[in-house]
């Protein structure tokens, strides 16, 4: 069921840039991400609520609340970045720049996660850059 969820992201991510680079035409890039991110934060707690689960945010530990804040400061940078290069370039070449976060990913998780690194992951990471080159050069 996992992969079905991962298709779909991908699928509203691909989405997002399309539509982000036809709406922010004339629009600061930085009102863009705010009235976003606005929406965004609606159909979370739409979700939140939908399922139930405001009750569980007592529940929440300060471990928790503190990583969750700076993975929220870390989407905001990206996404402001990610709309700026949007709006003055080419959308063909920015998406693939960002999705360079796939390989990024990948070594600060064996840095930081301590997660375990084989030869199929490397040949990935690498093949990953390389298309991101082929894309952007």
């Amino acid at each position: 069921m996992w992969i079905l969820f991962a298709l779909l992201a991908a699928l509203f991510a691909a989405l997002t840039s399309i539509l982000a680079k036809i709406g922010i035409e004339n629009v600061n890039s930085n009102l863009a991400v705010a009235v976003r991110t606005c929406v965004v934060l609606i159909m979370a707690w739409g979700m939140v609520f939908i399922t139930g689960k405001q009750s569980e945010i007592a529940d929440i530990t300060q471990k928790s609340w503190i990583f969750l804040i700076l993975s929220g400061c870390a989407t905001g940078l990206s996404w402001l970045f990610f709309f700026k290069a949007l709006q003055i370039g080419d959308v063909s070449k920015v998406v693939p720049i960002d999705k360079l976060s796939v390989v990024i990913t990948m070594v600060l998780a064996f840095i930081i996660l301590e997660e375990s690194l084989n030869a199929k992951t490397i040949i990935g990471g690498i093949l990953i850059t390389i298309g991101t080159l082929l894309f952007v050069l």
